[in-house]
């Protein structure tokens, strides 16, 4: 069995950049095309995770766990492509890699709709 997140976007052309040139996805497909509304495959290390600007697809501000290796490295590899953390800056959780205590190591990355990837080391 897979469970597939859907995320909601406003404009997938946006959403593409942001995840395919930040956050290191692979656009699998794009259907139609990147206009919207349309729908998007995305991959990361096997994992999958769509896209879509159809109405009624989800809402804005949904989460979304990303279990990686190697977050401090993560972490610096997004902020050199670009991810700026400074529409959140109370959130210390946005600004870097921080020990949780529940025993994980994370950090989050806000897309450009709103949606959080929750970006956790073990």
């Amino acid at each position: 069995m897979a469970i597939i997140p859907t995320l909601k976007c406003s404009n997938m052309a946006r959403s593409l950049a942001f995840y395919t040139g930040v956050l290191d996805f692979e656009l699998r497909g794009a259907w139609p095309d990147q206009s919207d509304p349309s729908f998007a495959e995305l991959a990361r290390d096997g994992d999958l995770l769509f896209l879509s600007s159809h109405s009624g697809d989800g809402v804005f501000g949904t989460a979304v766990v990303v279990v990686v290796d190697e977050i401090d490295a993560l972490f610096e590899t997004f902020r050199a492509r670009g991810l700026d953390p400074s529409h959140k800056p109370d959130s210390p959780v946005h600004q870097g890699p921080l020990h949780q205590t529940w025993g994980t190591r994370e950090f989050y990355a806000d897309d450009p709709d709103g949606n959080t990837l929750r970006f956790t080391q073990a």
